[in-house]
């Protein structure tokens, strides 16, 4: 069950974050400014108290954020 912790515009930044979208088309797409995603991502990544982005999208696939995900662990090899 995903946490009540975002707003309904954080979660829509949030979905534009996943998809690799620059701050500039997300706030074209929301019909918000640049600053204001910006606001919205440093909001988000305090909450989420994520540190970078692949902290982010960690707690995304954890908290079923995303769909259709399938997640296998890789094994490293040492060379």
């Amino acid at each position: 069950m995903k946490p009540k912790l975002l707003t309904k515009r954080e979660l829509q930044v949030l979905e534009g974050i996943l998809n690799e979208k620059p701050s500039g088309d997300i706030a074209r797409e929301l019909w918000i400014s640049k600053r204001t995603v910006e606001s919205h991502r440093r909001n988000i990544m305090l909450k989420t108290k994520s540190r970078t982005l692949v902290g982010l999208t960690k707690f995304a696939i954890q908290n079923e954020y995303v769909s259709g995900f399938k997640y296998q662990q890789v094994e490293l090899s040492q060379a």
